[in-house]
């Protein structure tokens, strides 16, 4: 049975913890960003975290229902912080690429978290306003409603693959990383023209590039996909003007 979460307006402590930390939502989550980042997924556990806080682990069921709640919480506020760094501008191709290009730094900047929550779906209120700005840009820009819900999942499932694909990487221990990019400079590189001609053709040209994220270069062919689309929408909806001659 899940444990009861008591309300916010009833759950605000007191006073301090043995640390002297007035704790909130906002506290717990940070402090757990905190720990994933030093100690990684398996290192989240209440009692680490009851420590950390300086708080009986049983504290942090007043606040969520337990750990996958807070996971959530987690996943809510990296939305949260790429949707602050945000600024739209109206134009609705430049709006999605630097939404989604926040979205992807925001993960990044919290890999192990990001490895955790990227595939999850928090339905609290700082995820729901970047969904929101998503399909009101798509919308907005004269995207039939059907449409808009076709590109605004494509958009928010390519930038949350490529923030747990590219925090995958940056989660690995240093020595782990090095050892994967530099394979391409000692395998690849040296693979024979004469059992591997593609390959060999491209290996400099691929070394210089696998060690980047493709993320940008995927969204924008998304984006300029989506640009194709709504032109045939626009064209549907008044075939006249797609008739009439361009000067």
């Amino acid at each position: 049975m899940a444990k009861h979460v008591v309300p916010e307006a009833e759950r605000r402590r007191r006073r301090p913890t043995r640390q002297g930390t007035v704790l909130s939502e906002e506290v717990i989550v940070q402090t757990a960003l905190r720990m994933l980042r030093e100690h990684g997924s398996t290192g989240l556990t209440a009692r680490r975290l009851g420590t950390a806080l300086g708080a009986d682990p049983s504290t942090l069921y007043r606040y969520f229902a337990g750990l996958d709640d807070l996971t959530r919480a987690i996943g809510e506020e990296l939305m949260g912080q790429a949707l602050d760094t945000w600024t739209a501008t109206g134009e609705w191709q430049s709006d999605l690429r630097s939404l989604g290009r926040a979205i992807h730094a925001s993960y990044l900047a919290h890999p192990q978290a990001a490895v955790l929550t990227a595939s999850r779906v928090t339905g609290r209120p700082r995820e729901i306003a970047v969904d929101e700005t998503i399909l009101g840009i798509l919308r907005d820009a004269g995207f039939p409603d059907a449409d808009a819900v076709v590109v605004y999942h494509a958009f928010i499932d390519l930038s949350l693959a490529f923030a747990a694909l590219d925090a995958g990487s940056l989660a690995l221990t240093d020595e782990a990383r090095a050892a994967d990019e530099e394979m391409w400079d000692s395998t690849y590189a040296e693979l024979s023209a004469d059992t591997h001609p593609h390959i060999a053709a491209t290996a400099r040209l691929l070394a210089g590039r696998m060690t980047r994220s493709a993320y940008p270069v995927v969204l924008e062919t998304l984006l300029n996909g989506a640009a194709g689309q709504l032109t045939r929408a626009r064209n549907r909806a008044n075939p006249r003007a797609a008739d009439e001659p361009r000067h």
